[in-house]
């Protein structure tokens, strides 16, 4: 699948925003990818996972043991391509702030994981997802995402996949462009802003 094509399906699903929205990290952007409306139809979200999958497999092979992904975003991109890669799927989630994993959810020790994001922004939740796999007693051979927005500036730590590179300009909140400031911001998101969490 191109980058062409991945962005198609973004556009298809009304799942490419424009307008000044307010991001996870509390940057603000004139674009907002929404995964979770293009993953709400089944055939485009597997369709878009499989080919994540296969790039990833033609990165790094079938060295994986355990694909783990940060709640909430990353769940169902991690649980898909997971899927694809038919490897086992589990995530973490915030307790207190921090991640951790619950539900039974355990990493064997010295098990190689995949983390799998929805879109990296600034890449800070999916270093403290690879932080936790750590702390649980995982290694993180590698990380993928459906979107890296980052423009190519996020440093995971390990090596990362994305199907699509996308370079959209963020601002902070005291330099925003007259087109912006002029716009009602809009907080997509589903983490709240006071936490200094971001991707």
């Amino acid at each position: 699948m191109t980058e062409a094509e991945v962005l198609a399906e973004f556009r298809d699903a009304g799942a490419l925003l424009e307008g000044h929205f307010i991001l996870s990290s509390g940057l603000h952007s004139p674009k907002y990818l929404q995964c979770a409306r293009v993953m709400s139809d089944p055939a485009r979200g597997e369709r878009l996972c499989a080919a994540l999958a296969n790039k990833v497999s033609k990165a790094h092979g079938d060295e994986f043991d355990l694909i783990v992904s940060p709640a909430m975003g990353g769940v169902i991109v991690g649980y898909e391509t997971a899927r694809a890669l038919g490897k086992p799927s589990i995530f973490c989630e915030r307790v207190d702030g921090e991640f951790t994993f619950r539900r039974g959810f355990e990493v064997s020790k010295g098990a190689r994981c995949l983390m799998v994001e929805d879109v990296v922004t600034t890449g800070l939740s999916s270093r403290e997802c690879i932080s936790a796999i750590q702390e649980a007693g995982g290694v993180t051979v590698a990380a993928a995402a459906l979107v890296d927005r980052s423009g190519g500036s996020a440093d995971l730590g390990v090596p990362f996949t994305a199907l699509l590179a996308l370079e959209v300009p963020t601002f902070k909140s005291d330099a925003l462009p007259p087109e912006l400031v002029a716009l009602q911001a809009i907080k997509p998101g589903s983490r709240s802003l006071t936490s200094g969490e971001g991707r």
